[in-house]
């Protein structure tokens, strides 16, 4: 009736584990941050997938919240493999 209760297709898009380059990134490169002062970070497998760790505080961020809105790229830049 109306369209008002129709279920929402859930969306499959996910953003491309890749730095501002478009280096592809994977579990234990070391990173800059751009966000959260974290500085260099290390990427480790956390309780919840992918983790940004700080080097210099050990501060933990998940990989989603480093997403670049326009770009769908991380928000860090890779320093080694």
């Amino acid at each position: 009736m109306f369209g008002f209760f129709k279920k929402k297709k859930k969306s499959t898009h996910q953003p491309v584990l890749a730095d501002l380059n478009n280096q592809p990134l994977q579990e234990g490169d070391i990173v800059e941050s751009m966000r959260y002062d974290l500085g260099q970070c290390e990427i480790i497998m956390g309780e919840k997938g992918l983790t940004y760790k700080s080097i210099a505080t050990g501060r933990l961020v998940s990989w989603h919240l480093m997403v670049d809105a326009a770009t769908d790229l991380q928000k860090v830049k890779k320093i080694t493999q």
